[in-house]
């Protein structure tokens, strides 16, 4: 059924707000999007941008959402590694969104913050996948099979996150080469 009416004009501005916000987060930071900022290349009121999201907060998560979203739909049916490594690649170049991921995965680990729930589902659902398709890799000889694929998902979580922060302070740094000489110590021998 189609989406009609003033439900479908919400969505559509949401959604065009999201876009405008991605932007000015990915190219001033988390620190220097201010609502007004976001809302001004939304062509709002920061009033108005906060109808669509309630806080602030909300909508820096609804922005990683749609990150997410994008990122899905840019890699779908990319090879699991070579989606990752893409991922990495592409964050070098939106260093205000890495900024946003680092800082607010770092406060939901207050559950009562919005973010919470977003970081914990998101990190259920990739890892979940992830799992899957590790055990598919070692069963065919791709990736070692003497380690649990569990682990290996929880380390390639914890290098891209660590990596994501050692390049904030280090642009230089290349993320997606580290992780893939991760991955070069996976393959059987």
């Amino acid at each position: 059924m189609a989406t009609r009416g003033a439900y479908a004009k919400g969505v559509a501005k949401r959604e065009e707000i999201l876009q405008a916000a991605l932007a000015v987060v990915a190219e001033h930071g988390y620190r220097k999007a201010s609502v007004r900022e976001i809302a001004d290349a939304a062509g709002l009121s920061p009033a108005g941008l906060l109808h669509y999201f309630g806080s602030k907060e909300e909508l820096f998560v609804a922005i990683l959402r749609a990150r997410d979203d994008r990122d899905e739909q840019q890699y779908a049916g990319e090879d699991a590694s070579a989606a990752f490594l893409a991922v990495m690649r592409h964050n070098a170049s939106v260093p205000g969104l890495v900024q946003l991921y680092a800082q607010l995965a770092a406060e939901a680990g207050d559950p009562a913050h919005p973010a919470h729930a977003y970081f914990r589902e998101r990190t259920r659902r990739i890892e979940a996948f992830t799992r899957a398709q590790v055990a598919a890799d070692q069963k065919a000889g791709r990736l070692r099979d003497d380690v649990d694929p569990a682990w290996v998902v929880r380390a390639l979580h914890a290098l891209a996150d660590g990596l994501q922060a050692a390049w904030m302070l280090d642009p230089s740094l290349d993320m997606a080469a580290e992780i893939e000489q991760f991955l070069v110590l996976l393959r059987p021998s």
